[in-house]
């Protein structure tokens, strides 16, 4: 029969103690920091160095010392989702990690024989019953953190064990089927660089090279006076930093009005230009680029680039990400983080004829169509898998 409980009574869990800076080494015994535990559900121990003693560890902490099979959460570092709920990360321990050592803001649970399945908890963690609970727990500090006092007020709903597994089974299944398409989607991503490297390499070394601002228009951008709100009720796509997530732009979070064009320094683009920020805190760790698939304008903190007919946009968009860290250490290197017109305008694009960038122009948007297609069948998976979550949790 399926029973609502404490989480306390269904599991067994503890906290992470709480290890000083001074108390870390550099060999010993590795310590578990929320870092480790990824978001794909797995623990990367390759993203720290941080060790105790083994002495330290015989002496104070071996109460600490994790299992293989041990389910660990992480308890800070987490996030509020696109549904306002916060999600934690979770992750199994296997038997190539040990010996590991807990550390603060890292959760283990045990299951409680006869009762409960870790499993079940994994995918139970993910659901809205646990997710709402944990919310509005922790909702109005200034840091989104949670610590064994907050779980001792969560309920669960637990069926019988083997209904538990059997749930647990079924999960497990289109969790892998997600996963399977994320790395589909990582690999694919990957592709179109190297192509560009292997297409062009000679050119990208030898040359000959030309300038780019000598085959490129550049253009900035402005901001319509905010104290008119009426400029931002038009249907002009205005784009701004934080729209620039892909590839291609087809619309922004806000729209301007004819007349916000006129009373600003903002400008018209056309479909087809380039679009890179050029002053933004991204630029600490990277570069975004994306073509306008639609007329648009934008605020100064991006400049785009129309190209002459000695350069396809395609091709001109991979010598920016080719120039990638070369252009990030130049912002880095500024008065502010930013680049300036002067930085984009003498990088060097290697001499290629049109027909090979337009080859690889038609290369790009054959990769865009599997991408879209890829990324369709990673929608639909992730919409089964809340909608499992959704009727296994639903009480």
């Amino acid at each position: 029969m399926t029973v609502t409980m404490e989480l306390p009574d269904a599991f067994w869990f503890q906290e992470g103690p709480g290890v000083r800076n001074w108390q870390f080494t550099n060999t010993g015994i590795k310590l578990l920091n929320v870092g480790n535990i990824t978001k794909n559900g797995g623990i990367d121990l390759s993203k720290t160095d941080r060790c105790l003693s083994n002495e330290e560890v015989r002496n104070k902490y071996t109460h600490f010392l994790l299992d293989a099979g041990d389910l660990v959460i992480a308890s800070s570092g987490i996030s509020f989702e696109e549904d306002g709920l916060l999600r934690t990360r979770g992750a199994f321990v296997e038997k190539s990690h040990l010996p590991l050592c807990m550390n603060t803001s890292t959760i283990r649970f045990k299951p409680k024989a006869g009762l409960s399945d870790l499993n079940y908890l994994k995918f139970w963690l993910d659901s809205g019953e646990f997710r709402n609970q944990i919310t509005r727990l922790v909702t109005g500090s200034a840091q989104q953190n949670f610590g064994p006092s907050h779980l001792k007020s969560i309920h669960i709903t637990l069926p019988p064990l083997e209904e538990q597994r059997r749930i647990a089974r079924k999960l497990h299944k289109v969790d892998r089927l997600l996963s399977g398409r994320r790395y589909a989607l990582a690999l694919t991503d990957g592709f179109l660089p190297s192509a560009f490297r292997q297409f062009f390499g000679p050119q990208l070394k030898d040359g000959p090279f030309r300038a780019f601002g000598d085959l490129v228009k550049i253009t900035g951008g402005g901001t319509p006076a905010r104290d008119h709100p009426e400029f931002y009720q038009g249907r002009i796509p205005w784009l701004t930093s934080k729209d620039m997530k892909g590839d291609y732009i087809w619309d922004t979070e806000e729209h301007i009005t004819e007349e916000a064009i006129q009373e600003s320094a903002t400008n018209l683009v056309s479909a087809g230009s380039i679009l890179v920020v050029v002053k933004s805190k991204v630029l600490m760790h990277r570069l975004p680029v994306a073509v306008a698939k639609v007329p648009l304008c934008h605020g100064q903190d991006i400049k785009s680039i129309q190209c002459s007919e000695a350069l396809q946009p395609e091709f001109a968009r991979f010598v920016l990400k080719f120039h990638e860290k070369r252009l990030l250490n130049l912002a880095r290197g500024a008065n502010t983080e930013g680049l300036t017109l002067p930085m984009l305008e003498e990088l060097p694009v290697p001499t290629v004829t049109h027909s090979e960038q337009e080859r690889f122009a038609k290369l790009v948007a054959q990769h865009e169509r599997l991408c879209a297609v890829q990324r369709e069948a990673l929608r639909q998976a992730e919409h089964l898998f809340a909608s499992l979550l959704d009727r296994a949790f639903e009480g």
